[in-house]
């Protein structure tokens, strides 16, 4: 088998997400290098995944190892300021449920952090962030 597309795993994982967002109610998501003007948009939900260190988990040459790599999804949450928390962390835990603890595709989510406030929110928004970890297998 050939290394783990990259790509792949980042596509499974926003697919998920847009797929969620898009039903009711739904809300706009912003991917990484997207253009996007969140001064029309009340709530709104962007999304960066970052992959983090690699791991050998077997010995053996490039016709027969494994590697774990693992990653993180930051998620951060945007509803309108001045109406508390409430709308943000309805949001926060459909976002939980669909990546709590779960594997899709062979990326296996752990327990997510969050939703945590956060103080440097963009003006006439309140923000919050999810984190969660995650990790995928490579055979060579």
């Amino acid at each position: 088998m050939a290394a783990t597309d990259l790509n792949t795993v980042r596509s499974t994982i926003e697919a998920r997400l847009a797929t969620e967002l898009a039903s009711s109610p739904a809300i706009p998501v912003v991917f990484s290098n997207m253009a996007f003007d969140s001064t029309t948009e009340d709530t709104f939900v962007t999304c960066e995944i970052s992959f983090g260190t690699g791991e050998n988990i077997s010995m053996g040459n490039s016709s027969s190892a494994n590697n774990f790599i693992n990653g993180l999804l930051t998620l951060d949450i945007f509803t309108e300021e001045g109406i508390g928390a409430g709308a943000n962390f309805t949001i926060g835990k459909r976002l939980r449920d669909l990546y709590n603890r779960v594997t899709v595709s062979n990326v296996i989510f752990d327990s997510p952090i969050g939703p945590e406030i956060l103080q440097s929110s963009p003006e006439g928004k309140f923000q919050t962030q999810l984190r969660i970890t995650f990790e995928t297998f490579e055979e060579f």
